[in-house]
């Protein structure tokens, strides 16, 4: 074969070539693919409302663990005010009884 043809022949097949791969179809997700990306789309959704309603309920349960603690020091200081009470009545009653 002449090298003239040769190139011809190889220009050809280039063309082909060139002009098969520019008429491929582009391929769209098929079902299976478009349902993953669905639910990788879900589930991301879900675990922003998951860490959401965590971070609402751990604030929550903060504010009432100090409530509660303001409560209960509150309820301690009463308590130690009654005690100290009845100990100053219990003491007065013990002078009474002596000095009868």
């Amino acid at each position: 074969m002449k090298p003239r043809n040769l190139f011809y022949a190889a220009l050809a097949v280039a063309i082909v070539v060139a002009s098969l791969a520019g008429c491929q179809k582009q391929e769209e997700p098929g079902p299976a693919e478009k349902a993953g990306r669905k639910l990788d789309q879900v589930t991301q959704q879900a675990g922003a409302e998951l860490t959401h309603a965590a971070r609402e309920t751990n604030e929550k349960l903060s504010e009432a663990a100090k409530n509660t603690s303001e409560i209960l020091n509150e309820a301690t200081e009463q308590a130690g005010r009654k005690i100290e009470k009845a100990g100053e009545k219990i003491q007065e009653s013990a002078r009474e009884a002596r000095d009868k």
